[in-house]
């Protein structure tokens, strides 16, 4: 039974995109679980391994813009979606983290609880797609100084909270999201 494993990332965060990953394996991979459970520099070596080994990898990216005009639950249908279309092979199920199928036009489609820490291929997905966003939060930092999206990744933190109030919302910035939406009234 080959299974796609989907799971997003940065769905609550007040900036940046929102990204999805799916995964089919191959072999077993030792060490996958869920990414928030894993260390930076253990999840920066599992993508590497996974991207090389993996059947098949795709990431879905949803912008901040799209999040606003969509809503949440839109914007992740949509990121799972575009990054299941990138996978080429057949495939006799997905499975997706959570306890909402993102995916319903999906036949083989279903939602599992805690599949990120469970479910091989859903770890897998899980940790390409964390990577992947907080590369590019990491990279995309120098074009917005002072915003500290290199440390927060765009989540709800204290620094970031600060750093809005001093430099005021961006376009990487969620206007829809209540923090960003309460310092543009």
């Amino acid at each position: 039974m080959v299974a796609v494993g989907i799971d997003e990332v940065g769905r609550g965060c007040w900036a940046g995109p929102l990204v999805a990953g799916a995964v089919i394996l191959g072999q077993p991979i030792a060490g996958l679980k869920d990414s928030k459970k894993l260390t930076k520099k253990r999840r920066k070596m599992l993508a590497v391994e996974i991207q090389l080994q993996a059947i098949a990898v795709g990431l879905g990216w949803v912008q901040p813009r799209e999040i606003d005009e969509l809503g949440l639950t839109k914007a992740v249908s949509l990121a799972m979606r575009r990054a299941l279309d990138q996978i080429a092979v057949s495939y006799d199920e997905i499975i997706i983290d959570g306890n909402l199928n993102f995916l319903p036009d999906e036949l083989k489609a279903r939602a599992v609880i805690k599949a990120d820490d469970t479910v091989p291929a859903v770890s897998a997905a899980s940790i390409v797609a964390k990577v992947a966003r907080d590369n590019f939060m990491a990279q995309i930092s120098s074009k917005y100084p002072g915003y500290g999206f290199d440390k927060h990744v765009g989540y709800g933190t204290a620094l970031h909270l600060e750093q809005l109030k001093v430099h005021g919302v961006c376009d990487l910035h969620r206007c829809s999201f209540k923090p960003v939406a309460a310092l543009l009234q």
